[in-house]
């Protein structure tokens, strides 16, 4: 007897190489889909195996008998297998070229311990999906709290559905700010996100390519060569500015420029930790009398500070994140880490330091690419 198993990409495509190999005396033993090998196989199409042989028709009959009589109580992949390897067996031992019942019991025997080893290497295959998908996951910088419920959630579901199940509960943490725009926004965030920049871009996008009236306010009086930034760009785009040194400028800034479609408001990047000076920067957040708090996050934030950030943040009444730096990493598994841990809709990303150009407005699916590695920003 000659076993042979052969993957294709369909089963026509198999059954040509068995009959030019094997003849057309040969027979199907097993087939199943599968993935290809090594962890890009888990993302990759399924192809065929199958398991052909050519041996005599009285191996095959009592093969065949043998496997029907025994209620094994197993699937019909097992089945397979099984009769896979009593036919090896068979193979080895001859067991079946005569009519000897008194060989019953011991086939029997024979037959439980392939089931128990088939069954064990079932299992072995569910884990190594576990096993595989987790690390392919954790190497997207997605944090271990998410892939553990994501696993646990799929845990009973057929292998073979794994995946698209995953990418389905990763699309549905993505939540998206359809109404993004407000006539008074205001950017918050740690230091070093790049909160300036981001604004920029945003009133370049408006200015320029939407031919809105903007209006350009800051509040950064802290760092050095910030104001002259914000007001370098306003200068470019010939939009007014104004500087706020406290909470009575604010209210006289946001009047004079009462015409304007959009209201741009830039802070001071505060340290999460610094109760006193957030509880400052909410008084200026609330003298604005915005309804859009958008928190300003890089999209290299280690996922430990991320919930302690939006935390503190939330106190100021944010109610978007925008994603910043994408283009200085090359994995985005942090987009869903901020999205779950601040728990408000995404309003944009930025992807480098053109303005206006790269500041995006990604659908879902395309979020859901970066997340999964499918896709880049360079």
């Amino acid at each position: 007897m000659i076993i042979k198993k052969y993957t294709a990409n369909n089963v026509n495509e198999a059954l040509g190489k068995i009959r030019q190999e094997l003849g057309k005396d040969a027979v199907i033993i097993s087939q199943k889909k599968m993935r290809k090998p090594g962890l890009n196989g888990l993302f990759s199409k399924k192809i065929v195996e199958i398991t052909a042989a050519v041996e005599s028709q009285d191996n095959k009959k009592y093969i065949k008998e043998d496997i029907s009589k025994k209620n094994l109580n197993v699937s019909d992949d097992i089945q397979n297998d099984l009769l896979e390897a009593l036919a090896e067996r068979a193979n080895t031992k001859e067991k079946y070229e005569t009519n000897d019942k008194a060989d019953n019991s011991e086939l029997l025997s024979e037959m439980e311990q392939i089931k128990n080893m088939i069954n064990t290497l079932v299992l072995n295959k569910e884990e190594s999906f576990t096993d595989k998908t987790e690390e392919y996951l954790e190497k997207q910088d997605i944090s271990k709290e998410i892939i553990e419920n994501l696993l646990l959630k799929v845990k009973n579901i057929d292998e073979k559905e794994k995946l698209n199940k995953i990418k389905e509960l990763i699309k549905e943490e993505i939540i998206l700010e359809e109404n993004y725009l407000d006539k008074i926004m205001v950017f918050v965030g740690p230091t070093g996100v790049g909160k300036t920049t981001t604004i920029a871009k945003l009133a370049g996008k408006l200015a320029l390519l939407e031919k809105k009236s903007v209006g350009l306010i800051t509040i950064d009086t802290y760092r050095i060569g910030a104001v002259e930034q914000l007001k370098t760009y306003a200068e470019i785009m010939n939009i007014p500015f104004n500087v706020v040194f406290n909470l009575k400028d604010m209210e006289s800034a946001i009047k004079s420029m009462e015409n304007c479609d959009v209201i741009l408001i830039d802070t001071t990047g505060r340290s999460s930790k610094n109760t006193m000076q957030l509880s400052e920067l909410r008084a200026y957040v609330e003298k604005s009398n915005s309804k859009n708090i958008n928190l300003v996050l890089s999209s290299s934030v280690k996922n430990t500070d991320i919930k302690v950030i939006g935390d503190s943040y939330k106190n100021l009444g944010v109610n978007r994140v925008v994603i910043t730096k994408l283009d200085e990493t090359s994995t985005y598994g942090s987009i869903l880490n901020i999205l779950k841990e601040v728990n408000v809709p995404l309003s944009f990303i930025t992807t480098g330091q053109n303005v206006p150009e790269d500041i995006k407005f990604p659908s879902k699916e395309e979020l859901l690419s970066l997340i999964m590695g499918e896709n880049s920003i360079c």
